[in-house]
């Protein structure tokens, strides 16, 4: 029942720090952000799961209770954590505290109402992964979206309303996207429940029948697609990323960490989960166009970054570039492919939020984010400067960084996968390039901005950030240098957890 007290604490977390007086609600709520943090260290101690928890695998943590009947199905409280879900609720739960204490600077309105709202988020956020029943799943997934576009809307930039508005329009539709997907293989399945290991075993065993009129192939089809499509805008993969950028731009900073660095992983769990996990005969068919995906969103992503100006765009687009390198490993159907992958889900979450952190940080002090408007800022914020400058390393693939362990996990595993008729190491060499168009926009950005003789177009004086400006900064540099230096902390369980999808979509 632990994952249970970690979810229903949170939200009463949640509740009480919307009724306390706002003079009180940053402290409380990083308090109480804490004890999530601590919990889900606990739950790592203690795992002892084996194997994919869509593939019987042994489950860590697992509740199994009869919740309602709908229309003939059992909706269950089904939860439990194997090695792919374990490390995206110990990132959540890490991010969640530093993003609170960065935005004790900027956060001065309504405080009460916005650090609810972050705890809010965190335990739905709980519930997207650990969750293994669809209905309680899909619930927690929508509920995600609501805190975020209040979150935008509210404490957001001048255009907040616009980016608030496309936001939850373009996730929601997708949402309906991929759940009318996946209620067509319910309904064309012999089960009585919603428990997605039930529903991948019985997709596993061939059991799909025809729904009007439609061949079981052509409905795998057709759900693979939808899905796909539904979690892309998630994700957010090209042509459906045009969201984010003005999502990120709009946020107030300590949104953006959590947009960046949970949010978004939200899109690659679940296709893992969804696509990868439960139809590898479609996802391995379309191979070939699903790594030009992948491919095009690394290199146009990268190349959209190189043209921005705005330190926030900038990063926002590398989000997209960096999220194409998951894609890639997924398909890639290897070990080290999907390994990389969910291991890059953890290693950019921590950059990401790390790079959008820094940015806010510089930002709270000149009071602008374009590049042409300054220079020569480390002179005046060396500990928060030096730190930003090590975490553009870490996106650039620095060895001994976490950025640089899950693409080369990634970059292994797709060169030698059978996929995508022999065409994979095309692919990952061009998405090799990637590295170096990143390299040139933050080498860019920094030299720009951050170096030379000091200028600020700005009437503000700036100095040396504050203590809580920069202990999220460290906490998170630490977090990636450890992780780059010893990746089978969480590598070697992800292993284990993805070595049964692998194994059915290549055979």
């Amino acid at each position: 029942m632990i994952i249970e007290v970690l979810i229903a604490f949170t939200f009463a977390a949640a509740l009480t720090v919307l009724a306390v007086p706002n003079r009180w609600a940053s402290r409380l709520a990083f308090a109480f952000s804490l004890v999530p943090f601590v919990g889900s260290l606990y739950l790592w101690s203690l795992f002892d799961g084996s194997g994919n928890a869509l593939m019987g695998g042994e489950l860590a943590f697992e509740t199994r209770i009869d919740w309602i009947e709908i229309g003939g199905y059992t909706v269950q409280w089904f939860v439990g954590l194997d090695g792919i879900s374990l490390p995206l609720v110990v990132l959540t739960t890490f991010l969640v505290p530093l993003a609170i204490l960065s935005a004790w600077t900027p956060i001065d309105d309504r405080q009460s109402q916005f650090y609810g709202l972050m705890l809010f988020m965190e335990a739905n956020l709980l519930g997207v992964f650990s969750a293994l029943d669809f209905f309680a799943w899909f619930v927690f997934w929508e509920a995600v979206l609501l805190p975020m576009y209040f979150l935008i809307g509210v404490w957001g930039g001048p255009r907040r309303k616009y980016a608030a508005i496309k936001f939850f329009v373009y996730t929601n539709a997708a949402s309906l996207l991929m759940f009318l997907g996946f209620m067509t293989l319910v309904f064309s399945l012999p089960v009585e429940t919603f428990g997605m290991p039930e529903i991948a075993a019985s997709i596993a065993a061939g059991e799909l029948e025809p729904f009007y009129g439609i061949a079981p192939g052509s409905i795998a089809m057709i759900a693979f697609l939808a899905m796909f499509i539904g979690f892309a805008v998630k994700v957010p993969m090209v042509p459906v990323h045009t969201w984010l950028p003005d999502a990120h731009v709009e946020a107030p900073t300590p949104a953006s960490v959590l947009l960046a660095g949970v949010l978004l992983k939200m899109g690659t769990y679940a296709l893992l989960r969804f696509n990868f996990t439960m139809l590898p005969e479609q996802a391995t068919a379309l191979a070939v166009p699903i790594a030009i995906v992948a491919v095009a969103s690394v290199i146009y992503g990268a190349m959209l970054a190189l043209a921005q100006q705005d330190l926030k765009r900038i990063v926002a687009y590398s989000s997209v570039s960096s999220m194409g390198y998951v894609t890639l490993g997924l398909i890639a159907y290897t070990v080290y492919g999907v390994g990389g992958a969910t291991f890059q889900m953890v290693a950019h979450g921590l950059i990401s939020g790390l790079m959008f952190m820094a940015v806010g940080v510089i930002y709270n002090a000149t009071h602008t984010r374009m590049v042409t408007d300054m220079s020569g800022v480390a002179d005046r914020m060396p500990v928060a400067v030096w730190i930003l400058v090590a975490g553009a390393f870490g996106y650039m693939g620095l060895p001994l960084m976490a950025g640089f362990a899950g693409e080369f996990y990634v970059f292994v595993g797709s060169f030698g996968s059978p996929v995508a008729n022999g065409l994979m190491p095309v692919f990952t060499a061009v998405a090799m390039f990637g590295i170096v168009i990143v390299a040139g926009y933050l080498l860019f950005a920094m030299q720009r901005t951050l170096f030379g003789p000091y200028r600020l177009d700005t009437d503000y004086d700036i100095g040396p950030a504050a203590l809580h400006d920069t202990l999220p900064l460290a906490a998170l540099l630490v977090a990636i240098i450890v992780l780059g230096v010893a990746p089978d902390l969480i590598f070697e369980m992800m292993r284990d957890a993805v070595a049964p999808v692998v194994e059915g979509g290549v055979n």
